[in-house]
């Protein structure tokens, strides 16, 4: 049994640690797991949805934004979605329940993104998208776009070739690998390439896929190409990585990249110029990856009720082989 004294120190205990208890409970009012805003310690929450890890530019992309977030002391919560749609949509969903200050993503399609983003606008929370649109009418559920004009990439892709081959006689055959279908890119690239090449009459795609953006899908498709076409003359590939690929399977069926098939690919990262520096490769169009600093930028201005423009474009250029020479040695991705 407890004496009247240890029972009187119990109680005053009890009392000092109930209060501690409600002190604690006040000042923690409001942390993630009540549910409610988090206390605002000067710290902006950013929620990223990144398409996937397909390609070398893919990879570039996701470490400038985690490096960028860090520098901007802006806290980043990122999700890779594995090239699935409804990885981004759960993503995006877990991000409006956090209450995070800002979303944004990078979409792995152009459609179907109406009801989330308005599930966002609703619970006050800005959208930013990154390097891929999306096909929304409403342009009231996304504060910006950052990112390239993939249009004009298809279009400079284009415009080289028509120069390049000005002066053939017969008809010059293209095999095209597509990006992942329905994405912006490969909409938009396919598009710009496609009317570039008007100019010639002698110019014409003979065999049009995707090979989904990967190293591995470019070489399977150009393998099939090959069976099926004998006489290719120019590769289109939509980005390096693709590209890349069919290197080995042109290789692999006794021809010379650069020479028996030129090849034209969009993107410009290290192994990509490497090619068109060693002559495997004969044009690339540039595509930043780049894209970290311009986005905390756009977070803090979006967050602070900043005006800023519905779209962004980044600054790029276009390479050939000697170009590549020059710019490899301090090139960053």
């Amino acid at each position: 049994m407890l004496t009247m004294g240890k029972a009187i120190t119990r109680r005053r205990a009890v009392a000092v640690l109930t209060a501690t208890l409600l002190a604690t409970g006040m000042a923690a009012c409001g942390n993630s797991d009540t549910g409610e805003q988090p206390a605002d310690d000067g710290k902006l929450t950013l929620g990223f949805s990144q398409v996937g890890a397909e390609s070398g530019w893919r990879t570039a992309n996701t470490n400038s934004i985690k490096e960028s977030a860090k520098e901007a002391n802006i806290e980043l919560k990122f999700d890779d979605a594995q090239g699935k749609q409804e990885n981004q949509i759960t993503a995006i969903r877990n991000y409006i329940q956090q209450k995070v200050d800002v979303i944004a993503f990078s979409p792995v399609v152009e459609s179907g993104w109406d009801t989330v983003l308005k599930e966002a606008k609703d619970a006050g929370i800005p959208v930013i998208l990154t390097d891929r649109s999306v096909d929304s009418a409403d342009k009231s559920l996304y504060k910006t776009f950052i990112g390239s004009d993939f249009v004009k990439e298809g279009k400079l892709s284009g415009e080289w070739l028509v120069n390049e081959t000005k002066t053939a006689t017969g008809p010059v055959n293209i095999v095209e690998l597509q990006g992942t279908t329905g994405s912006a890119p490969a909409n938009d690239r396919k598009k710009g390439f496609g009317e570039a090449i008007k100019a010639n009459p002698n110019l014409k795609i003979i065999a049009s896929q995707t090979g989904e953006f990967t190293r591995a899908g470019g070489k399977a498709v150009m393998e099939q190409f090959l069976k099926a076409n004998p006489k290719i003359d120019v590769l289109f590939a939509h980005n390096d990585d693709m590209g890349l690929g069919a290197l080995e399977a042109i290789t692999a069926a006794g021809k010379v990249p650069g020479k028996d098939i030129k090849i034209i690919t969009i993107d410009a990262v290290k192994d990509g110029m490497q090619a068109l520096a060693d002559g495997k490769f004969n044009f690339i169009a540039e595509c930043s990856p780049l894209l970290g600093p311009q986005l905390m930028d756009l977070v803090k201005k979006v967050k602070a009720g900043e005006t800023i423009p519905q779209r962004i474009e980044t600054q790029e250029t276009t390479f050939t082989p000697e170009q590549a020479k020059a710019a490899l040695p301090t090139r960053k991705y």
